[in-house]
């Protein structure tokens, strides 16, 4: 079971989804390691973090951090968060200048208030002629290259407001190369259930252009993305908070979906291995200082249904080093204990919500005026 992006053909149709504060070239690497440990082939795409076109424009020193990549990384995906034609223009075009990436997705996907309140993320494909021209302008400036531009949304802003089948019918049009759904409206956050109907309906809504289409949301096992493809008929699978802790379930969805055997499942001496691992390259990356406290928020994650008890969290909630570290999990490193409660939801989920509009942002869908202030945010989210 194959993807083709562009000009990109992945050998299983797996996207990891860009995670603010998680999916950078550290986490990106681990992933593709383990699937390449697993499996013998590293088959699927992994996208890096959010980076927001304006910031990029004007090389921020935090947001061109973000944009490395390591050398073996190939296709290399970069997510622009965009509220503005003109900037999304000037990013893609630097992309395509610097050679910073081979591939472009775009977020109209972002729920959180702050994002929404100044009319971006998940509240913008409201606003459909705004929409289509951000996404013409990606197009337009990586016309001639290798470089195809796609878009992740959710079904909308609210139950009242569905925006998914407009969305996608608006970026193939202006030349997107696949287009990725969220099964949520903003409205809903991370709360409750995707609805996998919405990818079925968009998926036969834009079927006869032959566009690829991706969907998301509660795939927390192999057997989830089979699913999902069989009930909904989606091109292919993306993954947001069921990796978080388990950056070897790109290797298990590689395997599912191209019919081989499962990999077995990690213990706890293996996990052990896999947060040195993970240690490792978020030092080379940011530094030890840096890596050390990034790397406490992974912890829970990670022995999520081991029993290990609340002193070793503790311990590896303070984190300050690397030898700190390896001190604090060596006990554990020949440990052959499997987790119990190794799937499902993980991650922020929170309650549903109503979702923070600019002033009047419902009354004119048609209207093309961009959003003020929407783009001064820094990447990542």
């Amino acid at each position: 079971m194959t993807l083709k992006i562009g000009p990109h053909k992945l050998s299983s149709p797996v996207v990891l989804a860009p995670m603010a504060g998680v999916t950078n070239v550290a986490f990106r690497t681990l992933c593709r390691e383990l699937e390449l440990e697993k499996t013998g082939t590293v088959s699927g795409l992994y996208v890096c973090e959010m980076v927001t076109a304006r910031a990029l424009v004007e090389r921020n020193e935090k947001t061109l951090h973000m944009t490395t990549f390591a050398p073996e990384e190939s296709p290399r995906s970069l997510q622009l968060y965009t509220t503005d034609p003109e900037y999304t223009y000037k990013a893609a075009k630097m992309i395509v200048d610097e050679d910073l990436a081979d591939h472009i997705d775009m977020n109209f996907g972002c729920p959180v208030p702050k994002v929404t309140r100044r009319g971006g993320g998940s509240a913008l494909p409201y606003k459909r002629r705004l929409f289509g021209n951000i996404v013409a302008a990606a197009v337009r400036a990586t016309e001639g290259t290798d470089i195809p531009v796609t878009v992740k949304f959710r079904v909308g802003i609210d139950a009242e407001h569905h925006t998914h089948l407009d969305a996608g019918r608006i970026a193939i049009e202006e030349g997107a190369a696949a287009v990725a759904l969220h099964a949520r409206t903003a409205s809903q956050r991370y709360s409750g259930e995707a609805d996998w109907g919405e990818i079925a309906r968009l998926k036969d809504h834009l079927g006869h252009t032959g566009v690829p289409v991706l969907g998301n949301g509660d795939i927390f096992a192999a057997r989830d993305a089979s699913a999902m493809m069989a009930q909904t008929g989606c091109d292919g699978v993306v993954i947001g908070r069921g990796c978080l802790g388990r950056p070897w379930l790109f290797a298990e969805l590689s395997a599912e979906l191209r019919g081989l055997p499962l990999p077995s499942e990690p213990t706890l001496g293996e996990v052990t291995r896999i947060i040195h691992r993970h240690a490792e390259l978020l030092i080379a990356h940011d530094g030890e200082d840096r890596a050390c406290r990034d790397l406490r928020k992974h912890m829970g994650w990670y022995l999520r249904g081991f029993p290990v008890g609340g002193e070793l969290r503790a311990q590896l909630s303070k984190i300050g080093s690397l030898a700190q570290l390896e001190d604090t999990l060596a006990p554990y490193t020949d440990s052959m204990e499997l987790a119990n409660d190794a799937e499902g939801p993980r991650g922020r989920q929170g309650s549903p919500a109503k979702v923070l509009l600019p002033e009047g942002w419902l009354d004119d869908p048609e209207d093309e005026t961009v959003p003020e202030g929407a783009d001064i945010m820094h990447s990542g989210g």
